[in-house]
């Protein structure tokens, strides 16, 4: 490994999820509400979805002229508490199926599983602590960091630190995945574990490592429409273009497998 050099100090362990955050740029499902009288959909999806749905958001507005997708992307966890209490949303997309099952009361239908994910490790692109694989966060000089155990995120990289043995501890826990890839891309710690997809779409922002079990811990993402929705019809346009060719193709392109 490297000599070490000074960066910057990282925070506290855990930081305190907010029960209900507010959906940026969200008006409500229904009505755009722009004054010109076209519909609109918001979904709710997991951080790790967002180069993905963003695309398919796109896609949708494409396909049905008039129609605006409105997306909220955070810690599944977050979303579901949302859902459920009561969030003027459409459809929501989760990253493990324990997550949707925990928003039963708001959802419309059964969840549908769309994609599956695994873990991997990643450092700085240019690896200041000399990492050589995974058995290196075990040196005490090394900083890694992982999501929260509330989130999916952070329930796999537990279950694949003790799958490991691994006895150092995360120097914080972060909110979702893409605050743990910021850590990273931000030089702010030497690795941190972020999904497989994840690490595609930071191409050479970050180096990647497996990560011994990462297959024992395959996460399954489902996807439903809400009972709050004002539009289910256009909710359920959604999941099918997510769970069609079109939107399958999309998710491979991206490095999620099927499920």
């Amino acid at each position: 490994m490297s000599p070490r050099r000074p960066r910057p100090r990282l925070l506290a362990l855990a930081p305190v999820l907010a029960l209900v955050l507010p959906l940026a740029g969200c008006g409500g499902s229904g009505d755009s509400g722009d004054g010109t009288g076209g519909r609109q959909i918001t979904v709710l999806a997991a951080a790790s979805l967002t180069g993905t749905f963003t695309d398919l958001a796109h896609r949708f507005e494409r396909e049905h002229p008039g129609v605006q997708v409105k997306l909220a992307f955070d810690s599944s966890a977050t979303l579901a508490q949302q859902a459920v209490g009561g969030a003027p949303a459409d459809v929501l997309a989760t990253a493990d199926t324990t997550t949707m099952d925990s928003a039963k009361a708001a959802l419309a239908a059964a969840p549908q599983d769309f994609a599956t994910n695994t873990m991997v490790m990643v450092a700085p692109a240019s690896n200041p602590a000399g990492l050589t694989g995974f058995e290196d966060i075990e040196n005490p000089q090394v900083t890694y960091v992982a999501c929260v155990p509330t989130a999916p995120c952070g329930k796999v990289a537990q279950a694949l630190l003790q799958d490991n043995h691994v006895t150092t501890k995360p120097a914080s826990l972060e909110v979702d995945v893409k605050s743990v890839l910021a850590k990273v891309t931000s030089d702010e710690a030497d690795a941190g574990f972020v999904y497989r997809t994840d690490a595609v779409a930071a191409r050479d922002r970050v180096v990647s490592f497996a990560v011994p079990h990462a297959q024992d811990e395959v996460t399954t993402y489902p996807i439903a429409p809400l009972t709050q929705s004002e539009d289910a019809d256009l909710a359920n346009a959604f999941v099918d273009l997510v769970l069609s060719d079109t939107g399958q193709q999309v998710l491979h392109d991206a490095g999620f497998a099927k499920p």
